[in-house]
């Protein structure tokens, strides 16, 4: 039986979310820009989401198993007045490292979501833990505005908790503060963002975190990791560097063993991806080529194979392809190209791939296509996607063929 909340939000747009699969998408968020005289130019932005919504993380208001990526929200903004906020394993131009309004990113945590526009932080799926950020542990099933943080530019959702950048270059956590995810040098829980208090000299221009380990990148190119290592290596620290308490190393620690700037980074359940400033997505040392590491179990890598990686290897299907965006999951990973084609490898049990018919491991990236519904707003142009561990995100935008 479907589950429904009675929050003033959710009986506000509730007619348009269980609506959504027949073409009336809720608008979410429209740019003040927007007035009478240009709005026949408005860009549509549209958030889709896919898979396990079994705690409200697809955000359509009800439990739900969406096979194939589905409308959660539109979003209007005055044409090419919008840019990617820097969501993980995302790369930036100077324009962008410069623009925060007017800015939209999404991600995916275990059973949560979340939604950046305009400066302002959306959440909603699972509470437990203080992972919303609301001050309570209550799940939200449809995008409920984050009233503690103001002026964010960056999201990143990880198992039980969330990790946020603002415009000054502060990184922000709430919630399950175990194995030392959260970066405070404690190990409870944060009901409502907390300031992270780093051994950096420059500000923080990009974030990632996964299930219980998280990564930062400095202006200048420093990576610094911490959270969760039981010997795989997904915090890049080398030998010598075990856990402080818990399994974890709740302290910010710089990894030094990178011989090049990072412009992204992208965490996943067990294993690490990072992006140099160059466009190239590679492993710790090296360089020019699409490469992963860590646990393979479900095809995650990306290798055609279930093997664990202890040291960088290329993901060949990618080889032909000029990625600009990738995403790791809790044991899935998605990449989107140039073209603004997203691909997805690794675990399919609960439809987070978003193609039907898949073995539940898909060792090798296939590519997501989607239902043409007659909205009017024409062709699908992929722009960001988020991935968590049984349900996936993506941003795209709209045009007319």
């Amino acid at each position: 039986m479907a589950h429904r909340l009675s929050s003033p939000l959710y009986r506000r747009l509730s007619s348009s979310f269980s609506t959504a699969t027949k073409g009336k998408v809720p608008l979410l968020y429209k740019s003040p820009e927007i007035n009478e005289d240009n709005g026949n130019e408005a860009v549509t932005l549209q958030v889709l989401s896919w898979g396990r919504g079994a705690s409200g993380q697809l955000g359509g208001g009800i439990e739900e198993i969406r096979i194939y990526p589905s409308p959660v929200a539109n979003l209007l903004f005055p044409h090419a007045s919008f840019s990617l906020s820097p969501t993980p394993g995302k790369t930036q131009n100077q324009d962008q490292k410069d623009q925060t309004l007017h800015s939209v990113g999404i991600s995916c945590g275990l059973f949560h979501s979340g939604l950046v526009v305009g400066g302002k932080l959306w959440m909603w799926g699972k509470g437990d833990g203080g992972r919303l950020g609301f001050g309570h542990e209550n799940p939200a099933f449809v995008p409920t505005l984050n009233r503690h943080l103001d002026s964010v530019s960056f999201v990143a959702l990880g198992g039980l908790h969330s990790v946020a950048l603002t415009s000054k270059g502060e990184v922000f956590t709430w919630g399950y503060g175990g194995f030392g995810a959260l970066g405070h040098r404690v190990y409870h829980r944060e009901l409502v963002p907390r300031l992270v208090e780093g051994n950096w000299s420059r500000n923080i221009r990009h974030i990632a975190t996964s299930g219980t380990h998280t990564a930062a990148v400095t202006e200048s190119g420093d990576l610094y990791t911490w959270g969760r290592e039981e010997g795989d290596g997904r915090l890049g620290l080398g030998p010598g560097r075990g856990p402080n308490e818990g399994g974890g190393l709740s302290i910010p620690s710089k990894v030094k063993e990178l011989p090049t700037p990072v412009a992204a980074v992208s965490c996943g359940g067990f294993f690490t991806m990072a992006l140099t400033e160059d466009g190239q997505l590679w492993n710790w040392g090296d360089e020019g080529k699409v490469l992963s590491w860590g646990h393979g179990g479900h095809g995650q890598l990306g290798h055609s194979s279930i093997q664990n990686k202890k040291v960088p290897a290329t993901i060949e299907a990618l080889a032909d392809k000029r990625v600009v965006y990738i995403a790791c999951g809790g044991s899935s990973s998605a990449a989107i190209t140039d073209e603004g084609k997203l691909y997805m490898w690794g675990n399919a049990k609960d439809q987070q791939l978003g193609v039907p018919g898949l073995p539940e491991v898909q060792a090798s990236p296939v590519e997501v296509n989607f239902l043409m519904e007659d909205d009017g707003l024409g062709t699908h142009n992929v722009l960001s996607v988020a991935v968590g561990a049984c349900h996936a995100m993506c941003l795209v935008s709209r045009s007319p063929c």
